[in-house]
């Protein structure tokens, strides 16, 4: 039953991170077809915004190795389809290939700076600001992950100003979009409406910025809903629920994109993805995995159709 509430967006936009995010926690890689097929069916189901893979060095991520193979197979789907890069080499592999959408990642503690990306946020920055304009001068689309924005499992709570000192040293380097990552999943609501309230007040506007929710805690909606009261409009999701940190272990499942839609479609929020559809496909997945989606509305409703 559909009973929209008021002062929400009429349609949210659904970065879809099962293929990336998701598929490189998996214990073994799974196959470069079987992957480009996630990422058909997933744009079949109506997700307009899919994050493909990394071109990282196969030593850090091995699950994602196959990126050069993988993205010739899916790069004439009708759907936005960005990567991530995590240096300028990563990057050349990335629009050599005809990529357009790419994205950094960074991090707004030091500890996990040091445990992800092997430097200080400072060096991380330094090493991102040619990438971006590397990008932005072959007329790519940029986008800045923020990592550990709510709290980081060696320091704690995080202070908003040193999450916002992040956020807008990759707005002022060019980043047309930031995504706000609770990494391991311990934001509650209010704090997620004081971050955004202090990055707008940076001058970062709402309608660049992103949320990235885990449900360690199962905050992930409530923290999602709190986001859409303030008016953002881009929510990250994970097809299945798949997908955690490789460098933080007490992080769990991402927000689990059935979950995100079946909650939207209920507000009366547009997202252009057919339920039945991407809960086919995350049936399929979870299949090719050898274990039960942990998501509960693809439990549900693939019960009530059995």
């Amino acid at each position: 039953m559909v009973v929209p509430a008021q002062d929400l967006p009429a349609r949210v936009r659904i970065h879809e991170v099962g293929a990336r995010d998701g598929l490189q926690n998996e214990k073994t890689a799974v196959p470069t077809e079987a992957k480009a097929e996630f990422i058909r069916r997933l744009a079949d189901a109506g997700l307009s915004t899919i994050e493909a893979t990394s071109f990282v060095h196969p030593k850090w991520v091995p699950q994602l190795a196959d990126a050069e193979q993988l993205f010739p197979l899916v790069g004439g789907l009708d759907a936005d389809l960005p990567v991530l890069v995590p240096n300028q080499r990563g990057l050349e592999r990335a629009l050599a290939l005809g990529a357009r959408r790419i994205a950094v990642f960074a991090s707004a503690t030091e500890s996990f700076a040091k445990a992800n990306l092997n430097r200080t946020v400072d060096e991380s920055l330094a090493v991102f600001e040619p990438v971006v304009r590397q990008a932005k001068d072959a007329g790519a689309h940029v986008r800045g992950y923020v990592s550990m924005c709510f709290g980081d499992p060696w320091e704690g709570a995080v202070p908003l100003h040193q999450v916002a000192r992040v956020c807008t040293a990759l707005r002022d380097m060019g980043c047309d979009e930031l995504s706000l990552g609770d990494t391991i999943g311990v934001a509650t609501p209010g704090h997620v409406l004081e971050l955004l309230s202090v990055l707008n007040e940076e001058g970062v506007p709402t309608n660049t910025i992103g949320v990235h929710f885990h449900d360690t805690y199962g905050q992930a909606l409530a923290n999602t809903y709190a986001a859409l009261e303030h008016g953002v409009t881009t929510i990250d999701a994970s097809a299945g629920g798949l997908g955690g940190c490789p460098y933080a272990k007490s992080a769990t499942g991402n927000l689990a994109t059935e979950d995100l839609v079946w909650m939207l479609h209920g507000l009366g929020i547009e997202t252009g993805v057919d339920l039945g559809r991407l809960t086919a496909t995350s049936v399929w997945m979870a299949e090719q995995l050898g274990r039960p989606s942990p998501s509960r509305t693809v439990r549900a409703l693939s019960h009530k159709d059995q």
